[in-house]
């Protein structure tokens, strides 16, 4: 087999430029595995690059393939001695657009960025997770460093990333407020959530005071979340922002409300989503999928992820297993 079915560009736009295509198959290099996939993520990212914003910039060649998260099975391992051989279900992420991406049902992966799928889910549950959790992870874990007495607030806590940023916050001892709509405060809670704000009765700001951190999955985009979480932070704490683009002046508006802040870029590790793996063996945290679409269909996949109310992830099922 030379040709695959993929999703593919010939240009950036609307998600009507997203259309199944059949290319050529790729071909594993050095310390690189060859994937089947079964199921990948969808992502804002992976919008924001298909409007032309984004990683778009980066794109040398079109018809091109996006997509970070996969699920699927080995074909070709690195080696024949490596632990991870064909056969194998295994997870991770693909570092778009330096590789084709997981809308695709073959990738090639570094070694470096996947591992083991936990036997405990599904390839479209392990697919909504990479990506995600490895950003949660980040900023709550790596950059604000969650542990007991400490204050966190999230924002846009039901969605891809905030959905494991509560949590990882809960699990490690934080005290966690969340906000999101009426309808996922329920939820909220059940992810751990110690107190949680309908954004759309309240103004978060109104109700909090002296946050240690504030984990923003927002920014500016929407009635400026961002600067008005300056205005609960305690001095010296910490704001961590990770949608691009969403904030530009972000850095000096903290500085000018001394409040520390950064933003946070995720990496594809495969070391740390083997410890993730472990939590959801455990079932100390959960992944949500709120919606599947068959890959022939990524372009309401993408108008529904542009429509902001997912509740967790959604997913393309690319191929049979």
């Amino acid at each position: 087999m030379t040709t695959m079915r993929a999703i593919t560009m010939a240009t950036t736009g609307g998600p009507e430029v997203l259309t199944l295509t059949d290319i050529e198959r790729p071909n594993k290099v050095s310390a690189e595995f060859l994937v089947k996939v079964i199921a990948a993520g969808v992502n804002p990212i992976d919008a924001k690059t298909r409007a032309g914003g984004g990683v778009s910039g980066e794109i040398t060649n079109y018809p091109a393939v996006i997509g970070q998260d996969f699920s699927g099975i080995v074909i070709e391992s690195p080696y024949e001695a490596h632990p991870i051989k064909p056969g194998d279900e295994v997870y991770g992420m693909v570092t778009v657009p330096r590789v084709g991406g997981s809308y695709a049902e073959y990738v090639t992966v570094s070694s470096l960025s996947l591992t083991k799928k936990p036997r405990s889910i599904s390839h479209v549950e392990a697919a909504a997770v990479p990506l995600a959790a490895l950003t949660a992870w980040g900023m709550v874990v790596e950059v604000a460093k969650a542990h007991e007495g400490q204050r966190i607030l999230i924002h846009a806590g039901a969605g891809g990333v905030g959905h494991f940023a509560v949590q990882f916050a809960s699990y490690f001892g934080a005290y966690v407020i969340a906000t999101g709509s009426e309808r996922n405060l329920g939820w909220l809670r059940e992810l751990g959530a110690n107190e949680v704000i309908d954004y759309s009765a309240s103004r978060f700001e109104e109700n909090l005071a002296d946050v240690d951190v504030v984990i923003d999955l927002i920014g500016n985009v929407a009635d400026n979340t961002g600067t008005r979480s300056l205005t609960v932070i305690r001095p010296g704490g910490l704001l961590v922002n990770a949608p691009s683009g969403s904030w530009p002046t972000f850095i000096e508006e903290a500085a000018a409300a001394g409040v520390r802040a950064t933003g946070y870029k995720v990496s594809p590790d495969g070391s740390t989503l083997s410890v993730i793996s472990r939590l959801l063996t455990s079932g100390d945290i959960r992944v949500r999928v709120d919606e599947v679409f068959d890959l022939e269909h990524a372009a309401d996949a993408h108008r529904a992820i542009e429509g902001g109310h997912t509740r967790g992830k959604i997913v393309l099922k690319v191929s049979d297993f």
